[in-house]
């Protein structure tokens, strides 16, 4: 590709602060120009950090300014964000899966403006596999969702039914039913759920439990995924970030990866 392509992130925290990194440290195609936070002096001191010149702007400013924008905000936000981006045809990237199950309407908004919504991987390493089985026929998807309780304890539904997880001698089992109940309870914890029904057979059909679990010092995620052309099991541990012991540190690596592939001369992966 020989023009360079633009890229905005809206919320520098966890992930985006990586993810701007990467990309001031030089991604073929791509240059981060523009950045928005709902703290816009804190995302400049964060810049500072890495050495970078984007300008830090309004949402509304950034979206019109860039070819590409990388969500990386708190869940109520993110419609703020992906609703202009799409309007004006352009791409979205995010691991936000929950907030796709809650708002659908933004797939007809990207198809209707020529917009482009990329869910990056996430935490869900496999998701290949389970995108290429529903092409045919998947029979059953489900998932258990192991946590440590730190990494639950500020959850929406967690903390809405006063559950107290402050000192656990056994797992115990927060939620079971299906991914896109979990999302709507747990909007900044299963985005790895949601990708999963998102890729496979909706998240209506897939079926999901979320245990807080004090043996557990990572998030670790257990699929079984029944289907005509195969059945495979994942498990996948994921090193929780310092900041946000919610978010495993390979979620921000796979945005990086997957804001790498639109530029890139080849894609390894459907």
């Amino acid at each position: 590709m020989n023009k360079t392509l633009n890229v905005g992130i809206a919320g520098l925290g966890t992930i985006g602060l990586v993810v701007a990194k990467a990309l001031e440290d030089g991604i073929d195609g791509l240059k981060l120009t523009a950045v928005t936070s709902g703290n816009l002096d804190k995302a400049k001191q964060n810049l500072t950090t890495i050495n970078s010149s984007a300008d830090v702007i309004s949402s509304a400013k950034m979206v019109e300014n860039v070819d590409i924008v990388i969500e990386c905000a708190p869940t109520s936000a993110f419609m703020n964000i992906a609703k202009p981006t799409l309007e004006q045809g352009k791409t979205l990237v995010t691991v936000s899966g929950a907030a796709i199950l809650q708002h659908p309407e933004i797939i007809d908004i990207a198809k209707q403006n020529g917009g482009q919504i990329i869910l990056a991987t996430g935490a869900l390493l496999g998701l290949d596999a389970v995108r290429a089985a529903a092409e045919s026929t998947i029979h059953s998807v489900n998932m258990v969702t192991r946590k440590p309780p730190t990494s639950l304890k500020t959850a929406k539904y967690i903390v809405e039914k006063n559950i107290d997880l402050s000192n656990l001698q056994e797992p115990l089992q927060v939620f079971k039913g299906s991914a896109r109940e979990g999302a709507e309870k747990f909007p900044s914890n299963v985005n790895v759920a949601a990708a999963l029904g998102l890729a496979g057979v909706g998240a209506d059909k897939t079926q999901l439990e979320i245990w807080a679990d004090p043996t557990k010092t990572r998030n670790t995620h257990y699929i079984n995924v029944d289907a005509d052309s195969a059945s495979f099991a994942l498990t996948i541990e994921n090193v929780p970030t310092l900041e946000n012991p919610g978010t495993g540190k390979i979620t921000a690596l796979s945005v990086i990866a997957a804001v790498r592939a639109i530029t890139s001369s080849i894609r390894v992966g459907s």
